[in-house]
């Protein structure tokens, strides 16, 4: 499918400028949700867009080059604390929303992976597995996961004995071999069952 393509179809409608939103980190165990907000600027196409999931570290990091270079960008990240007092949905749109107003640009429409943010009145479109089908999307899903990917790395060197370099905080079977060899650390979050569980004995 050509992720370009469905987004022109928008075009085609009449809008004239069209965002796409999408985070990384909402099934972890550990860390921050971010968000990230792309708008291309004019007659952009960017050769192998596609899912995060679906590409290389190393692809993504080229990938996200060549988006910062030719989009207008902007990323929301919500930490541990707020994530355990206002739930992993609510701090998912608190993102999604915090990305498109650090995105610098207002936009006709917003495209977003299978979440609707009815506190922002633009018009807007949530799309089950929208980033497998719209490059907007996809683009922020690239953002969001190196932005994610990053900041993970930064807190391997703080709790080395995890491994967040390795699997990012999502519950891998070394992940929870550590958190039950060494407990929750402050990058947990509490409100996650199996790290609530662990804190109970």
């Amino acid at each position: 499918m050509n992720l370009f393509a469905f987004d022109e179809s928008f075009f085609a409608q009449g809008y004239s400028s069209i965002a796409g939103i999408d985070e990384a980190g909402r099934g972890c165990l550990a860390g921050p949700i971010v968000a990230a907000c792309v708008s291309f600027r004019d007659n952009v196409f960017i050769e192998g867009i596609r899912d995060s999931k679906e590409l290389t570290p190393e692809q993504r990091e080229n990938l996200f080059e060549q988006i910062i270079s030719n989009a207008f960008v902007g990323v929301g990240i919500i930490d541990v604390d707020i994530i355990d007092r206002i739930n992993i949905l609510e701090a998912t749109r608190l993102a999604m929303i915090k990305a498109y107003e650090n995105l610098g640009r207002k936009v006709e429409l917003l495209l977003i992976d299978a979440v609707s943010l009815p506190e922002l009145k633009i018009p807007q479109k949530a799309i089950i597995k929208g980033d497998r089908k719209s490059a907007l999307i996809a683009s922020a899903s690239i953002i969001a996961k190196v932005t994610r990917d990053k900041i993970m790395k930064d807190y391997h060197e703080k709790y080395s004995h995890y491994g967040f370099d390795r699997h990012k905080g999502y519950a891998t079977k070394e992940h929870l071999q550590a958190l039950k060899k060494f407990g929750p650390c402050p990058i947990h979050r509490k409100s996650f069952s199996p790290v609530r569980e662990l804190m109970l004995f």
